[in-house]
């Protein structure tokens, strides 16, 4: 009797010894010398070695013609029948091929929200920031304050006797932005509606850590729906998104690895888009969650420009970070917001609202508010609140160039930055 466990070696046996089992059965009764039979009796036809060749008659069992590639052809051909007709006779039970080899630090395409054992296949093509038909659109970049300005702020640093503090000040702002992180740092940015300015944060508090910090900074766009931050940090072409990555990364890879899927920027600093500026691209709170915790122990300060409030990836991370930043417009409407959204945050664990900053946005030159008593409402709930003066060069949009910014932003953006790092240090 055979052995139902190694019948493909019975099989090779009798074909060394020049003719078919006769009598031998395999599981599903079906004799092993006999030809596979499928549903209703019908005979499978013999599989084809090479379909584009035309067919050849099959030497006889025990002529010189009989090699060992041949005995294993026979074979494979026995075997492939027997799991054809067990398919036929167990369709509940077949075969799992292997997953094809994935190797480490290949970039390849992912989806675009995270499924658990699947695995991206085609890498995307690189699409540009802004198109070309409209890049002769934007004009040369202005200065962020006129030259007159400039000329009297000059003349007046010259005449002043506080440019001793002035650079105590500067010293003491440039300590704090430089201090070593055990863990990668993570601070979420958001707003309560769009066109508050969220972005032109994120751009301002990203450079301003990689002018001062050696480890490399991140940044991570988290609003799929049409950023402006790629555009705002003067990216070029983009190519891998968040969601494409939270699909690839492996906690075997290296810093080397990860840059390969993101976009340099000067100053040791780093870009991963939310999306390729197509509408209608996703990003779910899972797939957020799986890159930023890969990413935590590549980069010393990773700042998210996150999605609007309530959506649930911005939720998630300003649960998440070590420093929020809320950016609110300098207008009654946005003090309003953002007063509310503050008092909203009073219910969660006191962490959350004190390690919060607020940003309020000059966007027009004289907003005809008292932003010190807005300023003092604000701190009222226990959060921080900063101010970003009216900027020339940032009201412009486009790429922003540090060079260009005037002497107030400047100021105001090393601030705020040194101030949400010390609050990511006490807030774990």
């Amino acid at each position: 009797m055979p052995n139902e466990d190694n019948w493909q070696g019975d099989v090779l046996r009798a074909m060394r010894g020049g003719a078919a089992p006769q009598s031998a059965q395999g599981p599903g009764g079906q004799e092993y010398g006999a030809p596979a039979q499928g549903q209703g009796g019908q005979p499978y036809a013999a599989p084809t070695a090479n379909p584009g060749l035309p067919a050849q008659s099959a030497p006889a069992y025990g002529t010189p013609q009989q090699q060992a590639g041949y005995q294993e052809q026979q074979q494979a051909a026995q075997y492939a029948a027997y799991q054809e007709q067990q398919q036929h006779q167990h369709p509940g039970h077949q075969e799992q091929q292997p997953m094809a080899a994935h190797p480490v630090g290949q970039p390849q395409q992912a989806q675009a929200a995270y499924t658990p054992g699947t695995r991206p296949h085609r890498a995307p093509d690189s699409r540009p920031v802004v198109d070309r038909g409209l890049a002769a659109v934007g004009r040369k970049a202005r200065r962020g304050e006129p030259f007159a300005a400039r000329a009297a702020r000059a003349l007046r640093v010259s005449v002043s006797s506080s440019a001793a503090r002035e650079v105590a000040r500067t010293t003491a702002t440039a300590e704090m932005l430089q201090q070593p992180v055990t863990t990668g740092r993570q601070i979420a940015v958001t707003s309560i509606r769009g066109g508050a300015g969220k972005s032109t944060v994120a751009a301002l508090l990203g450079t301003t850590y990689a002018h001062y910090r050696q480890d490399p900074v991140l940044f991570v766009e988290a609003d799929p729906a049409l950023g402006s931050l790629p555009l705002r940090l003067g990216a070029e072409t983009l190519r891998w998104t968040t969601g494409d990555l939270a699909g690839i990364i492996e906690p075997q890879m290296s810093l080397l690895d990860i840059t390969g899927y993101l976009v340099q920027l000067p100053g040791n600093a780093w870009l991963l888009p939310g999306s390729q500026g197509q509408i209608g691209a996703m990003l779910d709170s899972r797939a957020y969650e799986r890159v930023m915790v890969s990413l935590r122990r590549y980069f010393g300060v990773t700042v998210v420009d996150c999605e609007t409030l309530p959506a649930e990836v911005a939720r998630v991370a300003l649960s998440a970070a070590q420093a929020r930043v809320l950016a609110a417009p300098a207008t009654l409407e946005g003090i309003t917001s953002t007063y509310a959204v503050l008092q909203w945050m009073q219910s969660l664990p006191r962490h959350v609202i004190a390690g919060t900053v607020v940003v309020l946005s000059e966007l027009v030159p004289h907003p005809g508010l008292d932003l010190d008593e807005a300023a003092e409402k604000l701190k009222s709930t226990g959060a921080d609140v900063q101010v970003l003066p009216y900027d020339r060069h940032l009201a412009a949009g486009g790429a922003i160039r540090t060079e260009l910014l005037a002497h107030a932003t400047r100021e105001a953006a090393t601030r705020l930055a040194a101030d949400v790092f010390r609050l990511s240090q006490q807030h774990h």
